[in-house]
């Protein structure tokens, strides 16, 4: 493997096939260290590419294709892969939608699309930190060659250059785990969304009161808070998107769901105080009332009931459906349409209405 300055081009040298250097940072940039103990020159980024058919260069003992990079960031290294855009979706479909059976190929197929139309419309969105998508669910899951299998290529490989447009402009391509029996519209999921004729509502009804993504494990969900819990999560919770107090918080009298959106989600949850109460919109809603403090809450369809004692809260109930924001391609939706006999250009056109499938290469 050859490492070069990422600066100036220039030879750092080689690394031999089963050897490991490490990179440190260093003031104003970064240092590489042999097995030996032996330091390099300060370089600002390291730059470093494969020469061995079928080897790959590992990093944090993931194997990558392409160039890894690595480069001195204002709190340390970020190490960036640069690959082909058909090689980065190899590396995501695994760890976005999972490894799927013969009879749901298709909605692997949808996916593929799915996720090269979400790389290309957000390509240079983190132009500012030197690369085009974060690895995890900021944009999409990549797990490098890790994640490849035989059925993830051929996916990428049959829906090769495709992408959704809209209007002629590839569209902002959303997707989550199970959408509960109906999909939601932008506005629902996010504070500054604009209104996206092909991100509304869209049922997932299968006929004879089911859903295609009924066969989710998150298709229903309950979660309970006592007073004393809640309590503590909104004392955390609430101060990080409102100006509420923390450990001042006042005795909790209610909770409720105070607007419903276009899909039945909650647009905004109200928390009643003794004196006073706190109006959650929908984007803050699951981060706000988590079930546990690493946890948000699955999704925001949800129904409350409320034991109050002495006054205040003594029992929380959500009773809830789905996984996600809700926007866009239902990925266990999919699966279950997949397994129905649709095809993924059918799936595709009906979680985003008045969409079309180009091929862009």
């Amino acid at each position: 493997m050859f490492v070069t300055d990422d600066g100036n081009g220039q030879p750092v040298g080689s690394v031999p096939a089963g050897a490991s250097w490490t990179i440190v940072p260093d003031t104003g940039g970064l240092r590489v260290v042999q097995p030996d103990g032996s330091r390099s020159a300060r370089h600002v980024g390291i730059s470093a590419v494969n020469v061995t058919e079928h080897r790959f260069a590992m990093a944090g003992g993931r194997r990558y294709r392409g160039r890894v990079n690595v480069v001195r960031d204002p709190s340390g290294l970020t190490l960036l892969n640069r690959v082909p855009v058909e090689s980065y979706l190899a590396g995501v479909l695994g760890g976005e939608i999972g490894i799927r059976r013969n009879d749901e190929e298709q909605a692997l197929l949808a996916q593929a699309v799915v996720s090269r139309s979400f790389a290309l419309k957000n390509r240079g969105r983190w132009e500012a930190f030197g690369f085009d998508a974060w690895a995890d669910v900021r944009d999409q899951v990549y797990n490098g060659v890790s994640g490849e299998t035989p059925e993830v290529w051929s996916a990428v490989r049959r829906t090769g250059g495709q992408v959704l447009e809209y209007d002629g402009a590839i569209i902002e391509a959303y997707f989550h785990s199970t959408c509960g029996g109906s999909t939601a519209a932008v506005e629902e999921a996010f504070k500054t969304a604009q209104e996206r004729p092909y991100l509304r509502p869209v049922s997932d009804a299968s006929g004879r009161g089911r859903a295609y993504c009924d066969l989710s494990p998150r298709f229903r969900w309950r979660e309970e808070w006592d007073g004393t819990t809640l309590r503590a999560i909104l004392s955390r919770t609430l101060p990080a998107v409102m100006h509420v107090g923390g450990d001042g918080l006042q005795r909790i009298t209610d909770v409720a769901v105070s607007h419903t959106g276009p899909s039945g989600r909650v647009s905004e949850l109200r928390i009643v105080f003794e004196h006073g109460d706190v109006r959650v919109p929908a984007p803050d809603v699951r981060a706000v009332l988590r079930p546990a403090s690493d946890r948000v809450l699955q999704s925001t369809a949800f129904q409350l009931s409320v034991t109050r004692q002495d006054g205040q809260v003594a029992r929380l109930v959500a009773t809830g459906a789905g996984s996600g924001h809700g926007l866009g391609l239902c990925q266990w939706g999919a699966v279950g349409r997949a397994r129905a006999g649709q095809e993924y250009r059918t799936i595709l056109t009906t979680y985003f209405p008045g969409t079309t499938i180009e091929r862009l290469y």
